[in-house]
């Protein structure tokens, strides 16, 4: 079941083509992560699906109407977004910017109620954030922050999370700590979320569903087993790569890789339609 999909969707930065005739499905209740290289588009659509930012052609629907037909305050209300690296006033406690997610839900400059910070309460809590909520977020980590935006995100109690690089800039525990908190929402809570990911090993672990992009195409869509493959890395980064199966989590792992030689690539210049060489996914 989808709730999120877009159809024949472009996208360009003035003239420039970054995106042509892709169309996406994000599965309910799922974790979806995209993949690919520096470039290709990836925080581009999850902007578009977002309503961030505005297709040249084609069209985003959430719950079968089109996103932009929807008033923005209802967009707030059933999708919260999380950009890559957001700034804070200076001088704002972990309480304060998580209770901003409450704003779509309110009336006007009304105060907050009593279910207001009941929600802010259960979203600190979920972030495991409950005893730095009188902090100053300028004394935390960068984990520690991460998390308070996604608590402010949850604040908003919508059902869909779309996250652009949630990890960027932090160390391989503090990804963990992240990804991990992501993961729990969505088996506890069956919330929908999808993550524009760097890290190719994590984007496979924490995945249900995987979307592999190159030069705004869809490569391949699927299983982490369908797409974290090696012919499916060759033709995304053009690197030759080891693929086994994690141990921890059964889920397929990136053990080694090479880049192609010039004379291997040539086959991996071609990108391909939703589903590619390899099927629907």
């Amino acid at each position: 079941m989808t709730r999120l999909e877009a159809n024949h969707l472009s996208i360009r930065y003035e003239k420039e083509a970054i995106v042509d005739d892709l169309t996406i499905h994000i599965p309910e209740g799922k974790i979806t992560t995209i993949i690919g290289p520096n470039g290709c588009g990836k925080s581009t659509i999850l902007k578009t699906l977002a309503r961030v930012m505005k297709a040249s052609n084609g069209a985003v629907y959430l719950d079968g109407k089109s996103i932009h037909t929807q008033p923005t305050k209802q967009i707030a209300q059933k999708m919260a977004v999380l950009p890559q690296a957001p700034e804070a006033p200076s001088g704002l406690k972990v309480r304060e910017l998580v209770a901003y997610g409450r704003h779509p839900h309110q009336k006007g400059f009304a105060t907050l109620r009593k279910q207001d910070h009941d929600i802010i309460a259960l979203a600190l809590e979920q972030t495991g954030l409950k005893a730095l909520a009188e902090r100053s977020l300028e004394t935390l980590s960068g984990g520690q922050r991460q998390r308070v935006w996604i608590a402010m995100a949850l604040a908003q109690q919508t059902d869909l999370l779309l996250l652009d690089e949630p990890t960027t800039y932090l160390d391989l525990a503090h990804q963990l700590e992240v990804l991990q908190v992501l993961q729990h929402l969505n088996e506890q809570q069956g919330r929908t979320i999808v993550l524009v990911v760097h890290d190719i090993n994590h984007a496979a672990r924490f995945a249900d569903h995987m979307v592999a992009l190159r030069e705004g195409a869809i490569v391949q869509a699927g299983a982490p087993e369908e797409v974290m493959c090696a012919q499916v890395l060759r033709d995304v980064f053009h690197i030759h790569a080891d693929v086994v199966s994690d141990p921890r989590s059964g889920k397929p792992v990136c053990l080694s890789y090479d880049l192609l030689k010039h004379t291997d690539t040539r086959e991996s210049q071609n990108v391909y339609p939703l589903g590619g060489k390899y099927g629907a996914g």
